[in-house]
């Protein structure tokens, strides 16, 4: 039997363990065992398995995971999140749907500095989804606009998944921060546009909030500053030079535990935030060490070439690969987290798109958009339960109804990339 049959039936057997549900990282290390150790033999096999996670573990190139992570969750235990909301609530006044207008823009400042959809969107539904409901705001517009407004965290930078796709395809990390600012606020300006035209084809989906004058206005963009003045010390320090992203992610977490503090985080707190940290750490290291098992098993099963063989002999036009791809990234992420999605999915994939010719930095950028569109997407998007988790009154199909909007405006941003690459590339 040939390595790339082999490597197939692998693949195909590590998606019926997801299925039954092993975890991924699992399912990826024993997936890239087995197949190495079908092709090759077993006894280098288990090298790979004593080697890979140290050499995983202990690689300087992953060390901003944790710190990243830390800088998150600090900023989460000094309750700068309600801050935020009610900072965002006065810019927006007397506006219909001013609150929604509101949460997404605080979703999209706290995923500056959070690097991750699913706590943005935890962390923004507890303060502000009892306070629209309690405006009467109909669930699903109330709903769907976290659940949406969650997803800027895969992408404004800080962002893991940028800071792991970099990793894994030896780009720049610098770089793919800096592609990223652009598309995020597209998203972000996109989602806003979004919630406006929907409040004005149904006025009764939301009410009008207080007026604010200027000072009140002003007053409320303190709430802003320290999301603001981190995001400027971390993007600022990489841009000009001064930090490498490993630096940066320190001085990030350093700047968060210093206005946590301030704000009187307790010792308790302190090591609450450690815990957790560790915690999802610990979870995503899980999946980088299963992906590297797995990925020297796609060396030497030869699936990456043996696919662009039959791109090649399709004679297909570089859109109708990228149009394959985004399907399949569209499919997987309404069942799996973007994370492990990536990881899985752009060491097979990704030698695709070079082939095709795509520039290495725009591709990650489209990847991601199209990994953070996956986690609305129906049947399951991951954001969606997690605000069901918070919600638990507000039927799942009500969510879903609510994200439609937000999927078209995303389709809408997927489109002007796609189309305009510079939009990605101009601030490289």
């Amino acid at each position: 039997m040939s390595s790339e049959i082999i490597g197939f039936l692998c693949v195909a057997g590590m998606f019926g363990l997801i299925a039954l549900r092993m975890p991924i990282a699992l399912a990826m290390a024993v997936t890239g065992f087995v197949g190495f150790g079908w092709i090759i033999a077993f006894r280098p096999a288990i090298s790979i398995l004593e080697n890979g996670a140290f050499e995983t573990l202990s690689s300087y190139d992953f060390s901003p995971i944790p710190m990243f992570i830390l800088m998150g969750v600090f900023a989460s235990k000094a309750r700068m999140s309600a801050e935020l909301f009610h900072g965002a609530k006065t810019l927006f006044g007397a506006w219909r749907g001013g609150m929604a207008l509101a949460a997404v823009t605080s979703c999209g400042v706290f995923s500056a500095i959070s690097g991750s959809s699913l706590a943005t969107a935890a962390s923004m539904s507890k303060v502000a989804l009892p306070e629209m409901k309690k405006n009467g705001y109909a669930a699903s517009l109330a709903t769907g606009t976290l659940a949406a407004g969650g997803t800027l965290g895969i992408m404004i930078p800080p962002s893991l998944a940028l800071l792991l796709y970099g990793l894994m395809t030896e780009q720049s990390v610098g770089d793919m921060f800096i592609a990223g600012i652009i598309p995020g606020l597209l998203g972000l300006a996109l989602y806003m546009v979004a919630i406006a035209i929907t409040v004005a084809l149904k006025p009764q989906l939301a009410t009008p909030g207080d007026a604010t004058n200027l000072r009140e206005k002003l007053a409320g963009l303190k709430g802003l500053i320290p999301f603001g003045a981190i995001f400027a010390l971390i993007i600022g320090g990489i841009y000009g030079g001064i930090f490498t992203p490993t630096e940066a992610a320190s001085v990030g977490a350093a700047g968060a535990l210093a206005i946590a503090l301030f704000r009187g985080m307790t010792w308790k707190d302190f090591v609450d935030a450690i815990q957790e940290t560790l915690i999802m750490s610990t979870m995503i290291f899980f999946m980088v060490i299963g992906a590297e098992v797995f990925g020297y098993f796609l060396q030497v099963s030869r699936i990456s070439q043996t696919l662009i063989e039959i791109v090649t002999h399709l004679e297909l036009s570089p859109f109708m690969v990228l149009l394959s791809i985004l399907a399949l990234y569209v499919v997987l992420g309404m069942v799996m987290d973007s994370i492990a999605m990536l990881l899985l999915t752009v060491p097979i994939v990704y030698p695709l798109a070079m082939q095709a010719g795509f520039d290495p930095i725009w591709f990650g950028i489209v990847t991601v958009i199209t990994v953070e569109l996956g986690l609305i997407t129906p049947p399951i998007g991951m954001n969606v339960f997690v605000i069901k988790s918070v919600s638990e009154d507000v039927r799942i199909t009500e969510i879903f109804k609510g994200v439609v909007p937000f999927v078209l405006s995303d389709v809408v941003r997927l489109a002007l990339l796609i189309a305009f690459p510079v939009l990605a590339l101009a601030l490289i």
